[in-house]
């Protein structure tokens, strides 16, 4: 019999709801017998039961909820279950031969908490960051390699995660081969190299294959501005469709080296782009002093805030970024400009990008919406899973 945990009176409802996070504020109890790490039972102040999840008392999530159904037990099969699932939302990426990397597992977006795993061609990387997904790693490893064959799994870690849930930062070859330096992927017909053992986040932003394609498509004709451009992936499609030079702009010269190997993978000579490392702001301060002007910017930062203590200084970032790049771009111009900070809202996010536009003197059209890729699904009741938000503006 799995231990206990019981809620406080009138903390049922997002349970209820289907909402996967239990946070410490709405817990009444846990049996001292249960182990962080382990599955419990979560019942309401009534004794009624309500759902399993994974416990951790030191993390501010207490419990991060696995099913709802008294009749599914947290077993391999479930786990399997669970895998086959998210195999098969991604079978039409699977099925297509002009694409060979994506999301293949999108952690609470798939019922399973805390597990991401993403493939690179032959290759799949993977992050545990969560104790309870922790302590199922070699299963997982062994139902990937029987569902996936892959060459080989690979590590990396989520630091922040990882630290948050008291687990150790650790990365490495859990199975089969380990990945050579860069691993040969293929996007839509486009091809890209991918750090997979040092690059952003697991190498690549899997989840902006869509907007890339969508930028690319617009392009034609255009000199483009990539800023925090990181391996060119922007840049890539751009040229692919018809631009005539791209300005990729980085603080990381690994990151350029890489994009001027993409770049040239898909034959783009070097006097179709530009490579300049430094910083974005500083940057962008001299074109507009110097009076450059672009036809496409595409505003594509790191995460600027990563709790709400960080928002009013983020929301400076974003502000003064998107100012910059419509003070930068010809009348009719194009701006796709993006944050992934899970905790900016798409709606404050808009509110920044009018304050700049206000303050640019510009006037601006939201002409399109932009987000994740299918492979990083958002669950209805989870709205925290859509952390990347963008918007298409024509600047006049």
């Amino acid at each position: 019999m799995a231990a206990e945990v019981k809620l406080k009176p009138g903390k049922e409802r997002p349970v209820l709801h289907r909402h996967p996070w239990i946070f410490s504020g709405a817990i009444q109890d846990i049996d001292p017998t249960a182990q962080d790490g382990e599955v419990v039972e979560v019942k309401d102040a009534t004794g009624q039961w309500l759902a399993r999840g994974h416990l951790n008392r030191r993390s501010q999530i207490v419990v991060r909820l696995l099913t709802w159904d008294p009749e599914e037990f947290v077993d391999r099969s479930f786990w399997r279950r669970r895998l086959e699932r998210a195999f098969l939302g991604r079978a039409l990426l699977a099925a297509d031969t002009s694409t060979n990397a994506y999301r293949l597992v999108h952690s609470e977006s798939d019922g399973l908490p805390g597990l991401i795993v993403d493939r690179y061609a032959n290759w799949l990387v993977v992050q545990f960051s969560t104790l309870g997904i922790e302590r199922t790693r070699q299963l997982m490893v062994e139902l990937l390699q029987e569902m996936a064959s892959p060459m080989g799994i690979y590590e990396r870690a989520d630091p922040t995660a990882r630290q948050r849930e008291g687990l150790p930062i650790v990365e490495g070859a859990l199975a089969g081969r380990e990945p050579p330096k860069v691993v040969e992927i293929c996007e839509a017909g486009l091809r890209f190299l991918v750090d997979v053992r040092r690059g952003q986040k697991t190498g690549f932003y899997l989840d902006q294959r869509e907007n890339r394609r969508i930028v690319g498509s617009l392009c034609r004709g255009a000199r483009v501005l990539n800023a925090f451009a990181y391996t060119g992936a922007f840049a890539v499609y751009a040229l692919a469709g018809g631009a005539t030079s791209v300005i990729n702009i980085d603080t990381s010269r690994e990151a350029l080296e890489l994009a001027e190997h993409n770049l040239a993978l898909n034959g783009f000579t070097a006097d179709r782009y530009k490579l300049i490392q430094g910083d974005v702001f500083e940057i962008l301060r001299d074109y507009r002093a110097a009076g450059e002007q672009f036809d496409v910017i595409v505003l594509d930062p790191p995460k600027f805030a990563t709790t709400q203590g960080q928002v009013p200084s983020a929301a400076r970032g974003y502000k003064d970024i998107n100012l910059l790049a419509m003070q930068l771009l010809r009348p009719g111009g194009l701006l796709a400009t993006f944050s992934c900070s899970g905790v900016i809202t798409l709606d404050l996010f808009q509110k920044i990008v009018f304050g700049a536009a206000i303050d640019a003197q510009r006037d601006v059209q939201i002409i399109g919406r932009l987000s994740q890729g299918p492979d990083h699904p958002i669950l209805l009741t989870f709205p925290e899973s859509e952390y990347l938000k963008g918007l298409l503006c024509r600047v006049w």
